[in-house]
Protein backbone atom coordinates (compact mmCIF):
# COMPACT_ATOMS: atom_id res chain seq x y z
CA UNK A 1 0.00 0.00 0.00
CA UNK A 2 1.31 3.42 -0.93
CA UNK A 3 2.59 5.70 1.80
CA UNK A 4 0.88 8.94 0.84
CA UNK A 5 2.70 10.85 3.59
CA UNK A 6 5.90 10.32 1.59
CA UNK A 7 4.23 11.17 -1.72
CA UNK A 8 2.37 14.38 -0.95
CA UNK A 9 3.88 17.86 -0.84
CA UNK A 10 4.81 18.72 2.76
CA UNK A 11 3.85 22.38 2.46
CA UNK A 12 0.38 21.58 1.14
CA UNK A 13 -0.38 18.86 3.68
CA UNK A 14 0.55 21.13 6.57
CA UNK A 15 -1.85 23.88 5.47
CA UNK A 16 -5.19 23.74 7.29
CA UNK A 17 -8.53 23.92 5.42
CA UNK A 18 -10.42 27.21 5.48
CA UNK A 19 -11.93 27.96 8.89
CA UNK A 20 -14.93 29.51 7.18
CA UNK A 21 -16.09 26.26 5.63
CA UNK A 22 -16.48 24.34 8.91
CA UNK A 23 -19.58 26.25 9.97
CA UNK A 24 -21.06 26.24 6.47
CA UNK A 25 -20.77 22.46 6.40
CA UNK A 26 -22.40 22.06 9.83
CA UNK A 27 -25.20 24.51 8.99
CA UNK A 28 -25.92 22.67 5.74
CA UNK A 29 -26.94 19.58 7.70
CA UNK A 30 -29.46 21.49 9.87
CA UNK A 31 -33.02 22.63 9.21
CA UNK A 32 -34.17 26.25 9.57
CA UNK A 33 -30.69 27.72 9.90
CA UNK A 34 -30.35 31.47 9.48
CA UNK A 35 -26.89 32.10 8.09
CA UNK A 36 -24.91 35.33 8.14
CA UNK A 37 -21.84 33.47 7.02
CA UNK A 38 -21.58 33.75 3.25
CA UNK A 39 -19.72 36.66 1.69
CA UNK A 40 -21.63 36.41 -1.57
CA UNK A 41 -24.04 39.04 -2.97
CA UNK A 42 -27.63 37.83 -2.87
CA UNK A 43 -28.51 39.89 -5.95
CA UNK A 44 -28.64 38.17 -9.33
CA UNK A 45 -26.07 39.40 -11.81
CA UNK A 46 -27.63 42.47 -13.50
CA UNK A 47 -29.58 41.58 -16.62
CA UNK A 48 -27.44 43.75 -18.91
CA UNK A 49 -24.44 41.62 -17.99
CA UNK A 50 -26.24 38.31 -18.41
CA UNK A 51 -27.66 39.44 -21.73
CA UNK A 52 -24.22 40.39 -23.01
CA UNK A 53 -23.04 36.86 -22.18
CA UNK A 54 -26.00 35.33 -23.98
CA UNK A 55 -25.38 37.42 -27.08
CA UNK A 56 -21.71 36.43 -27.12
CA UNK A 57 -22.76 32.78 -27.07
CA UNK A 58 -25.30 33.33 -29.83
CA UNK A 59 -22.54 34.86 -31.95
CA UNK A 60 -20.38 31.82 -31.32
CA UNK A 61 -17.76 33.71 -29.31
CA UNK A 62 -16.64 30.57 -27.51
CA UNK A 63 -12.96 30.21 -28.34
CA UNK A 64 -9.85 31.05 -26.37
CA UNK A 65 -8.98 34.67 -25.80
CA UNK A 66 -5.43 36.00 -25.69
CA UNK A 67 -3.53 34.92 -22.57
CA UNK A 68 -3.81 38.43 -21.16
CA UNK A 69 -7.55 38.53 -21.90
CA UNK A 70 -9.69 40.25 -24.50
CA UNK A 71 -8.12 43.51 -25.64
CA UNK A 72 -11.49 45.25 -25.44
CA UNK A 73 -11.94 44.19 -21.83
CA UNK A 74 -8.44 45.36 -20.87
CA UNK A 75 -9.21 48.74 -22.42
CA UNK A 76 -12.45 48.99 -20.45
CA UNK A 77 -10.61 48.11 -17.24
CA UNK A 78 -8.09 50.84 -18.01
CA UNK A 79 -10.86 53.43 -18.53
CA UNK A 80 -12.74 52.22 -15.44
CA UNK A 81 -9.76 52.41 -13.08
CA UNK A 82 -8.82 55.87 -14.29
CA UNK A 83 -12.30 57.35 -13.91
CA UNK A 84 -12.98 55.62 -10.60
CA UNK A 85 -9.67 55.64 -8.75
CA UNK A 86 -7.27 57.82 -10.78
CA UNK A 87 -5.20 54.77 -11.65
CA UNK A 88 -3.40 54.73 -15.01
CA UNK A 89 -2.49 51.33 -16.48
CA UNK A 90 -1.69 50.55 -20.08
CA UNK A 91 -4.09 47.86 -21.36
CA UNK A 92 -1.46 46.21 -23.53
CA UNK A 93 1.13 45.22 -20.94
CA UNK A 94 0.04 46.37 -17.47
CA UNK A 95 -3.31 44.55 -17.14
CA UNK A 96 -3.96 40.80 -17.00
CA UNK A 97 -7.38 39.10 -16.86
CA UNK A 98 -7.47 36.18 -14.40
CA UNK A 99 -9.79 33.47 -13.13
CA UNK A 100 -11.12 35.46 -10.21
CA UNK A 101 -9.13 37.65 -7.89
CA UNK A 102 -7.78 34.56 -6.14
CA UNK A 103 -5.73 33.49 -9.15
CA UNK A 104 -4.36 37.01 -9.41
CA UNK A 105 -3.22 36.99 -5.76
CA UNK A 106 -1.64 33.55 -6.09
CA UNK A 107 0.17 34.33 -9.33
CA UNK A 108 1.38 37.71 -8.08
CA UNK A 109 2.84 36.20 -4.92
CA UNK A 110 4.52 33.36 -6.80
CA UNK A 111 6.01 35.88 -9.23
CA UNK A 112 7.75 37.97 -6.57
CA UNK A 113 8.51 35.56 -3.70
CA UNK A 114 11.70 33.54 -3.47
CA UNK A 115 12.05 30.81 -0.82
CA UNK A 116 12.58 32.40 2.58
CA UNK A 117 11.23 35.83 1.66
CA UNK A 118 9.00 37.41 4.27
CA UNK A 119 5.56 38.82 3.49
CA UNK A 120 3.82 41.05 6.03
CA UNK A 121 0.12 40.26 6.38
CA UNK A 122 -2.24 42.39 8.48
CA UNK A 123 -4.83 40.34 10.37
CA UNK A 124 -7.72 39.77 10.83
CA UNK A 125 -7.89 39.30 7.08
CA UNK A 126 -9.14 36.96 4.40
CA UNK A 127 -8.09 33.35 4.79
CA UNK A 128 -6.14 32.92 1.54
CA UNK A 129 -3.14 35.16 2.14
CA UNK A 130 -1.15 33.05 4.60
CA UNK A 131 -1.55 29.75 2.68
CA UNK A 132 -0.71 31.39 -0.63
CA UNK A 133 2.46 32.92 0.78
CA UNK A 134 3.44 29.53 2.20
CA UNK A 135 2.72 27.73 -1.07
CA UNK A 136 4.97 30.23 -2.84
CA UNK A 137 7.81 29.38 -0.43
CA UNK A 138 7.50 32.59 1.56
CA UNK A 139 7.26 33.22 5.28
CA UNK A 140 4.11 34.99 6.53
CA UNK A 141 4.79 37.71 9.11
CA UNK A 142 1.60 38.71 10.91
CA UNK A 143 0.82 42.17 12.21
CA UNK A 144 -2.32 42.67 14.27
CA UNK A 145 -4.86 45.27 13.20
CA UNK A 146 -6.46 46.59 16.39
CA UNK A 147 -10.06 47.70 16.86
CA UNK A 148 -8.98 50.92 18.59
CA UNK A 149 -7.15 51.87 15.36
CA UNK A 150 -10.12 51.07 13.16
CA UNK A 151 -8.52 47.75 12.14
CA UNK A 152 -6.08 49.66 9.90
CA UNK A 153 -2.44 48.88 9.24
CA UNK A 154 -0.46 51.64 10.95
CA UNK A 155 2.85 52.77 9.51
CA UNK A 156 4.67 52.30 12.81
CA UNK A 157 3.36 48.73 13.09
CA UNK A 158 4.61 48.02 9.59
CA UNK A 159 8.04 49.41 10.46
CA UNK A 160 8.28 47.12 13.49
CA UNK A 161 7.72 44.04 11.33
CA UNK A 162 10.09 44.93 8.50
CA UNK A 163 13.41 43.11 8.19
CA UNK A 164 16.06 42.69 5.53
CA UNK A 165 14.05 39.66 4.32
CA UNK A 166 10.77 41.54 3.80
CA UNK A 167 9.74 41.20 0.16
CA UNK A 168 6.12 42.38 0.20
CA UNK A 169 3.20 43.70 2.22
CA UNK A 170 -0.38 42.61 1.59
CA UNK A 171 -2.95 45.41 1.85
CA UNK A 172 -6.43 43.83 2.14
CA UNK A 173 -8.66 46.93 2.09
CA UNK A 174 -11.61 47.35 2.22
CA UNK A 175 -11.26 44.49 4.66
CA UNK A 176 -12.87 41.11 4.88
CA UNK A 177 -13.78 40.53 7.75
CA UNK A 178 -13.57 43.86 9.59
CA UNK A 179 -14.98 46.29 7.04
CA UNK A 180 -12.00 48.61 7.63
CA UNK A 181 -10.74 50.94 4.92
CA UNK A 182 -7.47 52.81 4.43
CA UNK A 183 -7.41 56.47 3.42
CA UNK A 184 -4.89 58.54 1.49
CA UNK A 185 -3.16 59.84 4.62
CA UNK A 186 -2.67 56.25 5.82
CA UNK A 187 -0.93 55.29 2.59
CA UNK A 188 1.18 58.44 2.62
CA UNK A 189 2.58 57.37 5.98
CA UNK A 190 3.28 53.87 4.66
CA UNK A 191 5.02 55.40 1.65
CA UNK A 192 7.46 57.15 3.99
CA UNK A 193 8.23 53.88 5.79
CA UNK A 194 9.08 51.87 2.67
CA UNK A 195 10.40 54.66 0.42
CA UNK A 196 14.05 53.56 0.55
CA UNK A 197 13.38 49.82 0.22
CA UNK A 198 12.50 47.38 -2.57
CA UNK A 199 9.39 46.18 -0.71
CA UNK A 200 6.38 45.52 -2.94
CA UNK A 201 2.71 46.08 -2.06
CA UNK A 202 -0.03 43.64 -3.06
CA UNK A 203 -3.30 45.56 -2.82
CA UNK A 204 -6.42 43.37 -2.81
CA UNK A 205 -9.16 45.80 -3.89
CA UNK A 206 -12.00 43.37 -4.61
CA UNK A 207 -14.35 45.45 -2.40
CA UNK A 208 -13.27 48.81 -3.83
CA UNK A 209 -16.80 49.79 -4.90
CA UNK A 210 -18.24 48.98 -1.48
CA UNK A 211 -17.48 51.99 0.70
CA UNK A 212 -19.89 53.96 2.87
CA UNK A 213 -20.35 57.15 4.91
CA UNK A 214 -19.29 59.25 1.94
CA UNK A 215 -15.86 57.64 1.88
CA UNK A 216 -14.34 56.77 -1.50
CA UNK A 217 -11.88 53.96 -2.08
CA UNK A 218 -8.25 55.00 -2.37
CA UNK A 219 -5.77 52.67 -4.01
CA UNK A 220 -2.20 52.83 -2.72
CA UNK A 221 -1.13 52.78 -6.36
CA UNK A 222 -2.57 56.30 -6.71
CA UNK A 223 -0.46 57.68 -3.85
CA UNK A 224 2.94 59.30 -4.45
CA UNK A 225 5.68 56.88 -5.45
CA UNK A 226 3.72 53.76 -4.49
CA UNK A 227 2.49 53.16 -8.05
CA UNK A 228 5.77 51.59 -9.16
CA UNK A 229 5.81 49.13 -6.25
CA UNK A 230 2.12 48.16 -6.14
CA UNK A 231 0.34 45.20 -7.73
CA UNK A 232 -3.42 45.82 -7.72
CA UNK A 233 -5.87 42.92 -7.64
CA UNK A 234 -9.57 43.40 -8.36
CA UNK A 235 -12.46 41.57 -9.97
CA UNK A 236 -16.15 41.38 -10.73
CA UNK A 237 -17.54 39.07 -8.06
CA UNK A 238 -18.49 41.55 -5.33
CA UNK A 239 -19.38 44.88 -6.94
CA UNK A 240 -21.16 43.37 -9.96
CA UNK A 241 -22.57 40.29 -8.19
CA UNK A 242 -20.68 37.97 -10.55
CA UNK A 243 -19.25 35.39 -8.15
CA UNK A 244 -19.90 32.35 -10.32
CA UNK A 245 -18.45 33.99 -13.43
CA UNK A 246 -14.92 33.61 -11.96
CA UNK A 247 -13.32 36.71 -13.40
CA UNK A 248 -10.70 39.00 -11.94
CA UNK A 249 -7.73 41.06 -13.01
CA UNK A 250 -4.39 42.33 -11.84
CA UNK A 251 -2.58 45.52 -12.75
CA UNK A 252 0.95 46.66 -12.10
CA UNK A 253 4.31 47.59 -13.58
CA UNK A 254 4.99 45.95 -16.94
CA UNK A 255 8.02 44.11 -15.55
CA UNK A 256 5.88 42.31 -12.98
CA UNK A 257 2.75 41.71 -15.05
CA UNK A 258 4.96 40.06 -17.69
CA UNK A 259 6.07 37.46 -15.15
CA UNK A 260 2.58 36.96 -13.72
CA UNK A 261 1.37 36.37 -17.28
CA UNK A 262 3.84 33.49 -17.66
CA UNK A 263 2.28 31.69 -14.69
CA UNK A 264 -1.20 32.39 -16.01
CA UNK A 265 -0.20 31.22 -19.49
CA UNK A 266 1.10 27.85 -18.38
CA UNK A 267 -1.40 27.08 -15.62
CA UNK A 268 -4.64 28.62 -16.90
CA UNK A 269 -4.17 29.68 -20.55
CA UNK A 270 -6.96 32.30 -20.41
CA UNK A 271 -9.96 33.34 -18.35
CA UNK A 272 -13.46 32.20 -19.49
CA UNK A 273 -14.30 34.00 -22.72
CA UNK A 274 -18.04 34.30 -22.04
CA UNK A 275 -17.34 35.93 -18.69
CA UNK A 276 -14.98 38.39 -20.36
CA UNK A 277 -17.63 39.55 -22.83
CA UNK A 278 -20.08 39.97 -19.96
CA UNK A 279 -17.53 41.98 -17.97
CA UNK A 280 -17.15 44.52 -20.79
CA UNK A 281 -20.79 45.45 -20.35
CA UNK A 282 -20.46 45.44 -16.57
CA UNK A 283 -17.75 48.10 -16.68
CA UNK A 284 -19.29 50.13 -19.48
CA UNK A 285 -23.00 50.18 -18.70
CA UNK A 286 -23.79 49.15 -15.11
CA UNK A 287 -22.93 52.08 -12.84
CA UNK A 288 -26.61 52.53 -11.92
CA UNK A 289 -27.09 48.87 -11.06
CA UNK A 290 -23.98 48.87 -8.86
CA UNK A 291 -25.11 52.06 -7.11
CA UNK A 292 -28.51 50.50 -6.34
CA UNK A 293 -26.88 47.42 -4.79
CA UNK A 294 -24.55 49.58 -2.71
CA UNK A 295 -27.50 51.62 -1.43
CA UNK A 296 -29.22 48.42 -0.30
CA UNK A 297 -26.04 47.16 1.37
CA UNK A 298 -25.83 50.45 3.25
CA UNK A 299 -29.36 49.97 4.60
CA UNK A 300 -28.49 46.45 5.72
CA UNK A 301 -25.19 47.61 7.20
CA UNK A 302 -26.90 50.14 9.44
CA UNK A 303 -29.54 47.61 10.46
CA UNK A 304 -26.97 44.97 11.38
CA UNK A 305 -24.69 47.31 13.34
CA UNK A 306 -27.54 48.84 15.32
CA UNK A 307 -28.98 45.37 15.88
CA UNK A 308 -25.82 43.90 17.34
CA UNK A 309 -25.25 46.92 19.56
CA UNK A 310 -28.86 46.81 20.78
CA UNK A 311 -28.48 43.23 22.04
CA UNK A 312 -25.22 43.96 23.83
CA UNK A 313 -22.57 42.97 21.30
CA UNK A 314 -20.30 45.91 20.67
CA UNK A 315 -20.00 46.47 16.94
CA UNK A 316 -18.05 49.26 15.27
CA UNK A 317 -19.46 50.64 12.05
CA UNK A 318 -17.72 49.10 9.02
CA UNK A 319 -16.86 51.58 6.27
CA UNK A 320 -16.28 49.08 3.49
CA UNK A 321 -17.00 45.57 2.14
CA UNK A 322 -20.21 43.88 3.39
CA UNK A 323 -19.29 42.47 6.79
CA UNK A 324 -19.76 43.45 10.41
CA UNK A 325 -17.27 42.28 13.02
CA UNK A 326 -18.99 42.43 16.42
CA UNK A 327 -17.09 41.72 19.62
CA UNK A 328 -18.31 38.75 21.68
CA UNK A 329 -15.75 39.30 24.47
CA UNK A 330 -18.55 40.21 26.91
CA UNK A 331 -19.83 36.62 26.77
CA UNK A 332 -16.59 35.16 28.13
CA UNK A 333 -16.55 32.62 25.31
CA UNK A 334 -13.98 32.06 22.63
CA UNK A 335 -15.07 32.90 19.10
CA UNK A 336 -15.39 29.22 18.20
CA UNK A 337 -17.41 28.43 21.34
CA UNK A 338 -19.78 31.30 20.68
CA UNK A 339 -20.39 30.26 17.09
CA UNK A 340 -20.90 26.60 17.96
CA UNK A 341 -23.32 27.32 20.80
CA UNK A 342 -25.26 29.96 18.87
CA UNK A 343 -25.66 27.55 15.96
CA UNK A 344 -26.80 24.71 18.25
CA UNK A 345 -29.16 26.81 20.35
CA UNK A 346 -30.72 29.24 17.88
CA UNK A 347 -29.63 27.97 14.47
CA UNK A 348 -27.79 31.15 13.54
CA UNK A 349 -24.53 30.70 11.65
CA UNK A 350 -21.74 33.28 11.88
CA UNK A 351 -18.01 32.79 11.38
CA UNK A 352 -15.52 32.85 14.28
CA UNK A 353 -13.05 35.69 14.09
CA UNK A 354 -10.18 33.23 14.47
CA UNK A 355 -10.90 31.94 10.96
CA UNK A 356 -9.19 35.18 9.88
CA UNK A 357 -6.17 34.89 12.16
CA UNK A 358 -5.44 34.61 15.87
CA UNK A 359 -6.06 38.33 16.32
CA UNK A 360 -9.70 37.70 15.40
CA UNK A 361 -10.26 36.04 18.76
CA UNK A 362 -13.12 37.69 20.61
CA UNK A 363 -15.00 38.59 17.42
CA UNK A 364 -17.30 36.98 14.87
CA UNK A 365 -17.91 37.87 11.26
CA UNK A 366 -21.45 38.47 10.05
CA UNK A 367 -22.23 39.21 6.42
CA UNK A 368 -25.03 41.54 5.37
CA UNK A 369 -25.42 39.94 1.95
CA UNK A 370 -28.91 39.02 3.10
CA UNK A 371 -32.36 40.59 3.16
CA UNK A 372 -33.38 42.91 5.97
CA UNK A 373 -35.92 40.32 7.18
CA UNK A 374 -33.18 37.69 7.27
CA UNK A 375 -30.89 40.01 9.24
CA UNK A 376 -33.64 40.97 11.71
CA UNK A 377 -34.44 37.33 12.39
CA UNK A 378 -30.77 36.50 12.95
CA UNK A 379 -30.37 39.43 15.37
CA UNK A 380 -33.52 38.44 17.28
CA UNK A 381 -32.34 34.84 17.65
CA UNK A 382 -28.88 35.98 18.71
CA UNK A 383 -30.41 38.28 21.32
CA UNK A 384 -32.47 35.39 22.65
CA UNK A 385 -29.30 33.29 22.89
CA UNK A 386 -27.49 36.01 24.83
CA UNK A 387 -30.34 36.29 27.35
CA UNK A 388 -29.90 32.63 28.25
CA UNK A 389 -26.25 33.03 29.20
Amino acid sequence: MLNYDRILNDTITEIQPSGIRKFFDIAATMHDVISLGVGEPDFPTPWKIRNAAIKSLERGKTGYSANRGLAELRREISYYLERKYSLVYHPQDEILITVGGSEAIDAALRSIINPGDEVIIPQPSYVCYVPMVQMAGGIPVITENKAENGFKLLAEELREKMTSKTKAVILPYPSNPTGAIMERADFEEIEQVIRDTDIMLLSDEIYSELTFNGKKHVSPASVGTLHERTVVVNGFSKAFSMTGWRLGYTCGPKEIITQITKLHQYSIMCAPTTSQYAAITALRDCDEEVAAMIEEYDTRRKLMVSGFNSIGLECREPEGAFYAFPSIKSTGMTSAEFCEKLLAAEKVAVVPGTAFGDSGEGYVRASYCYSTDHIRTAIERTGKFLRTL
